[in-house]
């Protein structure tokens, strides 16, 4: 905690605490007014569809002996924001004063920041297309006023001041009696604290969905890229233990769609494109000439790389500001980091192409040091920024890295397994066994996440919307065509072909049925 020392005017002196600005919201004086949200959305130009803060609302038991629980869901303004961890360009960053703001001018629209919150607190604004969030109304606070929403609540439920002040109304909540905070086991530490609050309402899965989409005042949109809060109903049966279903919810969009999904397939392609021949002539199953190693390995994989930049700068809300990656760079984001790894990637298979064309079997030789640790780095980083998400707990996966590795294998084999058909007939027998071997390591490590008893209610959930529900079609389809992969060797390098095909709806349901369990 910082501390200052000033001088008072009769000569003693002061002890000045920097602040940390902290929220206690008492669920038992809340009426459900939404005077809050609709103050927000005045004070700070919100949009129709969106929200800053927003009532959610429970009703829990049995007539005759039910009543409803309401919870007012914003930022968590957490002491170790994930949403500050995973930002590429410090869009989203922490005050001194605790405080997690923003700064539209160099928001990429990346949605990292969205897919890192473990409390669905953050949007994309329609209008100007860059993050946003709750941000205590830091504007009000710097002139003296208190935020918009604690102005105008009626029954005085919102609390905002300093933690670091004892005689501050929200310390002595937060250190006489008893509050909680949302998803403690994600270790954010967050700066918003609840007092009486139901479980029901502080759990996004205690408490049941409404069927068909349609609560209180409102039938809420359906469709594969909306969440909604509430464990799913099974079979018309009771799914949950509180006897207790949402009756007002705000939907949320995913935050990273199809082409996020298919960037991770054309950058196992890239990878494998490059990695395959080198590690192939390394082992000795062919020469340093071969024409796979020289120049369709690198032409594949400058082609598919070229793909999977285009994915990723198609993807940002804001295209034209993809360069702040570069030129402001958050170096905890692993978005930047795995920027760089595929710029050096792109720079190693580009000298390949050019020692290939001056016939240096020795300059191959060395650039295969460089290029297998980097070519390996490509294709698994994104196990690293998948983890940055902490609230999707399915990509929480201590074996998501090896598993990429071995999708890189697969996909590079199978990118390759037609040309080596056509042009060098000798690795085609290679390339069918290690494509086998890899479909059949890729369906083993998927089996290994979806079938085990997850630690979390939320990696289950996950895992069943993967092979059981809105993207099991997906699931399936992929790995029927993996399976027909592990039979490569035996009926030819198409079927390699099919399994490469495959592999993009497989990983399309893990990456997208890992966002579809909600979380506020």
């Amino acid at each position: 905690m910082a501390v200052a020392i000033n001088g008072r005017d009769d000569g003693s002196l002061e002890v000045a605490h920097a602040p940390r600005w902290v929220k206690v919201l008492d669920q038992t004086r809340c009426i459900g007014c939404h005077a809050c949200t609709t103050a927000c959305k005045s004070e700070n130009d919100v949009p129709v569809g969106v929200s800053r803060t927003y009532v959610k609302s429970v009703d829990i038991g049995h007539f005759p002996n039910a009543r409803r629980a309401f919870q007012v869901t914003r930022c968590n303004q957490c002491e170790d924001a994930p949403c500050v961890t995973a930002c590429p360009t410090r869009a989203m960053y922490r005050r001194p004063d605790g405080i997690v703001d923003f700064d539209k001018s160099v928001c990429i629209g990346c949605k990292a920041c969205m897919a890192a919150c473990p409390y669905d607190a953050i949007f994309i604004n329609p209008e100007d297309h860059s993050a946003e969030k709750c941000n205590f109304c830091a504007h009000r606070l710097e002139v003296g006023l208190e935020p918009a929403c604690v102005v105008v609540c009626p029954t005085q439920a919102i609390l905002v001041g300093d933690l670091n002040d004892p005689t501050s109304a929200v310390a002595r909540v937060v250190q006489r009696e008893a509050v909680a905070v949302r998803r403690p086991e994600k270790h954010t530490r967050p700066g918003l604290y609840y007092k009486g609050a139901h479980q029901a309402t502080l759990d996004p899965l205690a408490a049941e969905r409404p069927e068909g989409g349609i609560f209180a005042w409102s039938q809420m949109q359906t469709g594969p890229g909306i969440v909604h809060s509430g464990h799913p109903r099974k079979h018309g049966t009771t799914t949950s233990s509180a006897a207790a279903v949402i009756s007002y919810d705000v939907a949320h969009q995913l935050p990273w769609g199809w082409r996020v999904s298919l960037y991770t397939w054309t950058k196992g392609v890239a990878a494998g494109a490059y990695l395959v021949p080198v590690l192939l002539a390394v082992f000795g199953y062919i020469n340093w000439s071969s024409t796979l190693l020289r120049f369709v390995g690198p032409a594949v994989a400058l082609a598919f790389l070229g793909v999977t930049g285009s994915l990723l700068i198609w993807d940002l809300k804001h295209p034209f500001r993809f360069y702040l990656i570069f030129t402001r760079h958050q170096w905890r984001s692993w978005l930047v980091r795995g920027s760089m790894i595929l710029g050096a990637f792109a720079g190693v298979v580009v000298a390949q192409f050019l020692a290939s064309a001056a016939d240096s079997v020795t300059a191959s030789k060395v650039l295969a040091g460089f290029g297998i640790p980097i070519g390996l780095m490509a294709s698994v980083y994104t196990a690293y920024l998948f983890a940055q998400a902490r609230g999707r707990d399915l990509w929480q996966s201590p074996v998501l890295g090896p598993h990429l590795g071995v999708e890189a294998l697969l996909a590079g084999s199978g990118a390759l397994l037609p040309a080596a058909a056509v042009l060098e007939h000798s690795a085609v027998h290679g390339l069918e066994v290690l494509l086998a071997f890899s479909a059949a390591a890729h369906l083993l490590l998927r089996i290994a996440e979806v079938t085990p008893h997850h630690p979390t209610a939320q990696a289950r959930l996950a895992a069943r919307e993967m092979t059981h529900g809105r993207y099991a079609v997906w699931f399936w389809v992929g790995a029927a065509a993996l399976a027909i992969g592990v039979t490569t060797p035996f009926v030819g390098w198409w079927a390699g072909v099919v399994a490469l095909v495959g592999l993009m709806p497989h990983e399309h349901s893990y990456v997208q049925a890992a966002q579809a369990v909600p979380l506020a």
